[in-house]
């Protein structure tokens, strides 16, 4: 990889991978919606805002997308960007599947017109669905039931179909929840977790603390992005779902007890729901073995160190919490 595009570059996973990919020597652009913005994007976080070409626009727009590949001499793509929030398509359906969907073949239709040896798509762990295989393994039946999941599994199966119908190297990853410093999304249990231990206040459950949850670790993702793009020019990668997770899952109560811990606080969580919420898979997690096997990745951050981590960066970063 010389230059790569990272589509959601200013999101939380989209700003580290950037980071990783520049500790590489790649040079990167990004290609985010632009928008209002309160706070800091996590490229500008993490001081790397200035280190990387910056495009603005819809996925949506196939010249756009053409301009930036050509222009930019870029030669691997990682698709990340989305409607990530899942009470936000169960809202709006529509919007999620023509942000999840169509902009995935938007993105495709661009690559393989200009020839791309390495493209990795990011799906999710949530297309399963609710299965009662668990762990979750790659060659399980995707079985989404909600909007957002759907929206994943359609993406997913429509990225791996590019490699045997056209010879476009392309693998799709189907990671576990991912955590760590500069997740703004604070109605995801880590960051809000996180910040009210630092605060003393007491974190806000939407569940009432039962589900499982897999968690990695936000460094660990940008490696396992990074492995999979290595070894796309291998067969049994390309046109491939790779899963990567933390290794065990934790439950939600677990999780914030051990939050509270580190943080050496004793806050007790305010929980308001009931059960699972809605449109959320109750119990979940990978393994991660195919992803290990193929492209010798595997989790180096454990949970205990990630969210020690994760307190200290939302510690020293006061402006990224919400006011």
């Amino acid at each position: 990889m010389r230059k790569a595009l990272v589509t959601g570059g200013r999101g939380f996973v989209g700003g580290w991978l950037c980071a990783a990919l520049l500790d590489r020597g790649v040079a990167v652009v990004s290609l985010d919606r632009r928008g209002a913005r309160e706070r800091p994007s996590t490229l500008e976080l993490l001081g790397i805002d200035g280190r990387i070409a910056e495009e603005h626009g819809s996925l949506l727009d196939r010249g756009l997308l053409d301009r930036v590949l050509a222009e930019h001499e870029v030669d691997a793509v990682f698709h990340l960007a989305a409607e990530t929030i899942v009470g936000t398509a169960r809202r709006d359906p529509a919007g999620a599947f023509d942000a999840n969907v169509r902009g995935t073949w938007t993105v495709l239709e661009a690559c393989r017109r200009r020839g791309l040896q390495r493209v990795v798509v990011a799906s999710s762990d949530k297309a399963y669905g609710a299965s009662e295989q668990l762990p979750y393994r790659e060659e399980a039946p995707l079985l989404p039931t909600a909007p957002y999941e759907a929206s994943k599994a359609a993406a997913d199966l429509i990225a791996r179909s590019y490699w045997p119908s056209f010879g476009l190297p392309v693998a799709v990853t189907r990671f576990a929840n991912i955590y760590g410093g500069g997740d703004l999304n604070f109605s995801r249990l880590v960051p809000e977790a996180a910040i009210a231990a630092i605060e003393g206040r007491a974190p806000v459950l939407r569940s009432d603390g039962s589900p499982l949850r897999d968690l990695l670790h936000v460094e660990d993702a940008a490696a396992a992005y990074l492995a999979i793009a290595d070894h796309l020019d291998r067969d049994g990668v390309r046109g491939e779902a790779f899963n990567a997770g933390g290794e065990r899952p934790y439950g939600v109560l677990e999780i914030v007890a051990t939050i509270a811990r580190l943080a050496g606080t004793g806050v007790e969580p305010e929980i308001r729901g009931a059960g699972n919420p809605a449109g959320e898979i109750d119990r979940q997690y990978v393994d991660a073995s195919k992803l290990r096997e193929r492209c010798g990745w595997k989790p180096r951050v454990g949970l205990e160190e990630g969210l020690a981590r994760t307190l200290e960066w939302y510690r020293s970063h006061p402006g990224a919490r919400p006011r």
